[in-house]
């Protein structure tokens, strides 16, 4: 595999284009892929820092970190997406690792939450989450709360 280059930007750090690959990926893969017709872009996309994981000028994975707020007091890390043609590389982990790196530099030791559907509980425990509560329909799709620390 070749080299990824990781961007961590705010969205308005983002030029148009990078903004619209972000946007693309995000819908083809969470409203076309996962037949998931619910609001994909919204007002969190403003606040957030966008992870954007680019192999020879293309965009093939994305995530976003929401900074903490109250009342829990967590960064939130959702938006997890690799391009279909990119899976089983392991790219998911290392843009896990970017986000974490991340978010240590800018909020040291704060929680990190997630809002994980149920078929990668197991991918996300590999990173130190844990479940918490009882488990949820988001857009119609099993999900558990799962938290890092």
């Amino acid at each position: 595999m070749e080299k990824i280059n990781w961007k961590i930007a705010t969205f308005y750090e983002l030029n148009n284009d990078e903004l619209f690959d972000v946007f693309a990926l995000r819908t083809a893969i969470f409203v076309v892929e996962q037949d998931c017709p619910y609001q994909e872009v919204d007002e969190t996309d403003k606040i957030a820092f966008h992870v954007l994981g680019i192999i020879n000028k293309e965009l093939v994975a994305v995530a976003r970190i929401v900074p903490p707020s109250q009342p829990n007091n967590e960064v939130k890390i959702g938006r997890i997406a690799v391009k279909k043609a990119f899976r089983r590389q392991k790219i998911a982990g290392k843009m896990m690792e970017e986000c974490f790196r991340f978010i240590e530099q800018h909020w040291k030791k704060l929680p990190v939450a997630i809002s994980a559907q149920q078929y990668l509980i197991e991918f996300y425990t590999n990173y130190n989450f844990k479940v918490e509560g009882e488990g949820y329909l988001e857009d119609g799709i099993p999900h558990m709360r799962m938290v890092r620390g």
